[in-house]
């Protein structure tokens, strides 16, 4: 259906040659604008009639008082399956800290949510399939919870930023939330106005990275520079191009089907999007407000090593 839409609209109206660089570009960004535009609003209105009970107070509260393994795994998994980004990583760093949950598991709630959300994960299988999801899902969750358990190893209770410790956010007493069908739909349709709002320009500008690559990045020099699996560099060169970029983890879907198009290993693919999912410089500058510089560089140094070597792993693998 989108398909046809695109060539509708590129190849019968603009009446753009199938076989230019601008035709296939435009095609690409069409087709792939009107896919993830529409599984994003019906993906978030139905996931949002399912959530409509969960918060971050609550998702802190699920943590609190559970053994460490235990919490580490609730905290990956809930970071996994909310919608929060790096905009929200210092509310919940801080909501963390007051409820006395370990540094090591608030690390792996941090890694794991702005890199995993159903969201993307949906588009994913319909875009990339199921395959190379379970691939990207499966290397998050272990990035995610190995991540912590290195990063507690260093002891980040001396990083944390003094005034953090000394904030007790304390127990609000929360109004009562409407269970009702109605209230559940205004719930879910402001989490689309929401979500959406804040998501819709990193998405049309991973499209238009995508669309540029699909188009004009001759497939030869992919093939070449990063497609082989033998090219070691080609990973860590990925982590590092994808620092400075900023998405999330929808909005970097339309650049790796890109890459993956044109021959780019699969290894070296999820390595760029965990990269700029979950290491991208916007957020660290957002958790610089609550982490010391020596943390953040060990932060950003575990994670850049974890999404190398799932790079080169994955690039073993297939």
């Amino acid at each position: 259906m989108f398909a046809a839409l695109a060539n509708l609209i590129v190849y019968q109206w603009m009446g753009l040659d199938p076989s230019s660089r601008l035709g296939a570009a435009l095609h690409f960004f069409v087709m792939d604008t009107a896919q993830i535009f529409v599984m994003l609003v019906v993906i978030i209105y139905v996931m949002g009639l399912l959530r409509a009970l969960l918060s971050p107070e609550k998702v802190r509260d699920y943590v609190r008082g559970k053994p460490k393994w235990l919490a580490r795994s609730t905290a990956v998994t809930l970071g996994a399956i909310t919608p929060f980004c790096s905009c929200s990583s210092v509310p919940l760093f801080i909501g963390f800290v007051e409820a006395g949950i370990p540094l090591g598991v608030t690390f792996s709630f941090l890694i794991a949510s702005p890199m995993i959300n159903e969201v993307a994960v949906v588009i994913l299988i319909g875009i990339l399939g199921w395959e190379l999801t379970l691939m990207y899902v499966a290397a998050g969750l272990t990035v995610a919870y190995v991540g912590g358990i290195v990063m507690e190893r260093f002891k980040p209770e001396r990083w944390v930023e003094d005034y953090v410790w000394k904030i007790h956010m304390g127990q609000v007493a929360l109004p009562e939330p409407d269970t009702s069908l109605a209230g559940r739909h205004r719930y879910a349709w402001n989490e689309v106005k929401e979500i959406v709002g804040r998501l819709w320009k990193w998405v049309v500008a991973g499209i238009a990275v995508g669309a540029l690559f699909h188009g004009y990045v001759p497939e030869g020099w992919v093939t070449e520079h990063l497609g082989s699996k033998d090219n070691w560099l080609a990973v860590p060169g990925a982590v590092l191009l994808g620092i400075p970029l900023y998405s999330n983890a929808t909005g970097v879907i339309p650049v790796a089907e890109a890459m993956l198009g044109k021959g780019v290993a699969v290894g070296t693919t999820l390595a760029f999007m965990m990269s700029i999912a979950a290491l991208s410089l916007p957020e660290l500058i957002i958790l610089r407000k609550v982490i010391k510089w020596p943390g953040l560089a060990a932060f950003s140094g575990v994670l850049a090593v974890a999404f190398i070597l799932v790079g080169w792993g994955f690039n073993l693998l297939t």
